[in-house]
């Protein structure tokens, strides 16, 4: 039996995007059926489908899947939902139950993209960082949340910044050991001057630390960290943050390397099973025009190959074929440079498909 794949093409541009990556892995696969894809539906399109976003058969699909691939959910009719239905919600539901706590959200310049990006080229040539993002704390989760009414009649919205120790240990240590298989710095983002949940983050951080006297560390708050990877991204190596303030600094890194659709990500957990997505969203504005880039999708899939199969001579293969493309000039609208060759979404997986197999 092939490696279990559950694909969630979503909502918007994921299924787009999606299409070509599993693509990608048939032609790397070249009928050897080393995977066993099974797609399901989840966000707005499972809400249509079945009245849920996540329903109780992809939650046990996911359950049985050795890793997961994932488009993307959102849209504006999820407006009109009440709030536990809305956006993310199956997803952040699919995080919790396979207790994925660490995103890794690599942002790095490919030579060929250099001037794609809004920064001068000397600031981002050969960026290579890794930000980890806490995924199961933090504002997204805390209890108590909501939208109530005070005796005034005037309404307050509530969300709760929270960490446990436990929580912030787990994650500190998967940056430690990604620091130390890579240049072994680590900078830990938090805004321990004025939130208490920031202070025991940089007190449990800094304990950790202690095990890993290889690895240099350092702690920034996040308004000083944004400013800084701005200024001098090439600073970084693995940046540790809590949930929320990695999902704002990954898009502002997104940036950095030209566009938010060259970005993939990891979720992992204690083992090997992991959920593999790009960083960037449905996008409904292009929808189904073609012209979403698939680059980060496939390279999601790359990281699956990688870190839950241990295919790595298969994840380099696709990583060199999405290098060979952009050497080739091929350029979806998001990255568009004078001179070089537009693609669509079908377009750019095809291309890369055709240097896997040239």
């Amino acid at each position: 039996m092939g490696k279990k794949v559950l694909v969630l093409p979503g909502d918007g541009i994921g299924k787009e995007v999606m299409a070509e990556a599993v693509k990608v892995l048939h032609a790397l696969d070249g009928g050897r059926s080393r995977f066993d894809i099974e797609e399901r539906q989840i966000g707005m399109t499972a809400y249509l489908q079945d009245g849920t976003p996540l329903s109780d058969a992809t939650l046990d699909a996911a359950d049985r899947a050795d890793a997961i691939l994932f488009g993307a959910t959102g849209g504006p009719a999820y407006d009109a939902l009440p709030a536990e239905l809305r956006n993310a919600t199956g997803l952040r539901l699919l995080r919790k139950r396979l207790a994925l706590f660490a995103n890794f959200r690599p942002a790095f310049m490919f030579p060929e993209l250099a001037d794609a990006s809004t920064l001068k080229r000397e600031v981002v040539e050969g960026l290579d960082l890794m930000i980890l993002r806490e995924l199961n704390g933090d504002l997204y989760y805390g209890e108590p949340r909501g939208i109530r009414e005070l005796p005034s009649g005037e309404r307050i919205g509530i969300n709760t910044m929270s960490y446990a120790e436990s929580e912030i240990e787990r994650v500190a240590h998967a940056g430690f050991q990604a620091a130390r298989a890579r240049r072994r710095k680590l900078c830990s983002v938090d805004k321990a001057n004025v939130l208490e949940a920031m202070l025991l983050w940089r007190e449990v951080v800094t304990r950790v630390s202690r095990g890993y006297p290889e690895v240099e560390t350092s702690h920034m708050f996040v308004d000083a960290a944004a400013m800084a990877l701005m200024r001098n991204p090439r600073q970084f190596d693995v940046v540790l943050t809590p949930n929320v303030f990695g999902d704002i600094l990954s898009d502002a890194a997104a940036m950095l390397t030209g566009s938010i659709g060259m970005l993939p990500s990891a979720s992992l957990g204690a083992g090997s099973k992991g959920m593999y997505e790009p960083v960037h969203g449905c996008a409904p504005d292009i929808a189904g025009r073609n012209l979403a880039n698939p680059l980060a999708m496939i390279l999601s899939a790359a990281m699956m190959l990688r870190h839950s199969f241990g295919l790595e001579p298969e994840a380099r293969r696709v990583e060199q074929a999405v290098r060979g493309v952009l050497a080739k000039g091929w350029r979806t609208a998001d990255i568009r440079q004078p001179g070089t060759r537009p693609a669509g979404t079908r377009e750019m997986g095809d291309a890369v498909v055709a240097e896997l197999t040239r």
